[in-house]
């Protein structure tokens, strides 16, 4: 069974599933699923809970232990699977299979993971999850979707809000959901009915935080202002540079090949797919290539590539000023109207 996490919470005032995955990018919303389940698991007798985070080293002998041991008190519980990577191998996927092929009523499976992929997906042991349990994916709050985020959240706190200071506070969250909710906590601590921008102004700190997603969607949509912007507070918070040109990069050569592709009259949206692009970057992507040619992806690789050197020291300059300028001429904004 398929559910939007909007769907929860209704889901849960019936008996558990026996089993659970819960899996995104977006770390408040996919903490917020969680919490919701282990919630309605200690309301059903579950009471118990044992943690296993899956590395390359994991040892599935624990999961079928975990299943079949009794505690103390002879107590429900729930076992958590905190997947470093969906990639299970064999004895990983025989372990889930032959698990959710009968599962004890006495446990609840509850799995967490980063975004799934197709290939994941189409794996026996999700199919064997999905048969008998929940799939729960979470998605990053669209841009245009955040102010009416942040209105809904602030109305659950039993108060209200105006456009304008629900937009100011979204603008200033720039996205980041969990940056959002701990402000409204604060407003919902501070305030007392109305939430207007006076209020907003005056409680909320500029707490933006980045990361380099943010970056190159950004760069992609063309908002170069905005890649400015992300990339000072990606430097401020000490990220590493190779961690954002490798981000860079992957894209460029995606968009290469795109553009190489559309160049030889070959059919975008088999490109996309081919390239196993997911359909919420698709507008994104198309954006991007309406901003370069083929020409210019190609100049943009070599850059690339002169990057890499630099982060490696086998070339001289400043690995932030290079990264701007790339970031900038994916965005097609070209400082000192250099070539690419």
């Amino acid at each position: 069974m398929k559910l939007k996490p909007e769907q929860l919470a209704a889901h849960l005032k019936q008996p558990l599933s026996p089993a659970y995955i819960v899996s995104g990018d977006e770390p408040l919303q996919l903490s917020e699923c969680v919490d919701k389940i282990r919630l309605a698991g200690r309301e059903q007798g579950f009471l118990g809970r044992e943690i296993m985070h899956v590395e390359k080293s994991f040892d599935w002998q624990g999961l079928y232990q975990a299943a079949n041991e009794l505690s103390l008190f002879a107590e429900k519980k729930i076992i958590e699977l905190r997947l470093l990577s969906t990639k299970l191998g064999d004895a990983g996927s025989k372990a889930l299979v032959s698990y959710l092929s009968s599962p004890s009523s006495d446990n609840v499976l509850l799995i967490t993971a980063d975004k799934l992929d197709s290939s994941t997906q189409k794996t026996k042991w999700f199919k064997a999850l999905e048969r008998i349990g929940v799939n729960i994916q979470v998605w990053p709050i669209a841009e245009n979707q955040l102010q009416g985020w942040v209105s809904n959240r602030v109305r659950r706190k039993g108060l209200s809000i105006t456009p304008d200071a629900a937009h100011l506070l979204a603008a200033r969250a720039e996205g980041n959901l969990l940056s959002a909710a701990q402000e409204i906590e604060k407003l919902a601590l501070l305030s007392e009915g109305v939430i207007d921008e006076h209020v907003v102004m005056g409680q909320v700190t500029d707490s933006a935080k980045f990361d380099v997603f943010a970056l190159v969607d950004a760069a992609l949509l063309g908002k170069s202002d905005r890649v400015v912007r992300i990339l000072a507070n990606l430097q401020s918070s000490g990220t590493e540079p190779t961690l954002i040109a490798w981000s860079l990069v992957r894209e460029i050569r995606v968009l290469t090949q795109l553009a190489t592709g559309q160049a030889q009259g070959k059919n975008l949206s088999d490109l996309m797919q081919s390239q196993r692009i997911w359909k919420t970057k698709i507008p994104m992507m198309k954006q991007a290539l309406a901003q370069l040619n083929v020409i210019q992806w190609q100049g943009l690789l070599k850059r690339a590539a002169k990057l890499d050197r630099l982060n490696k020291g086998l070339a001289d300059g400043n690995a932030w000023d290079e990264l701007l300028k790339l970031s900038l001429a994916i965005s097609g904004t070209h400082l000192l109207r250099e070539p690419i």
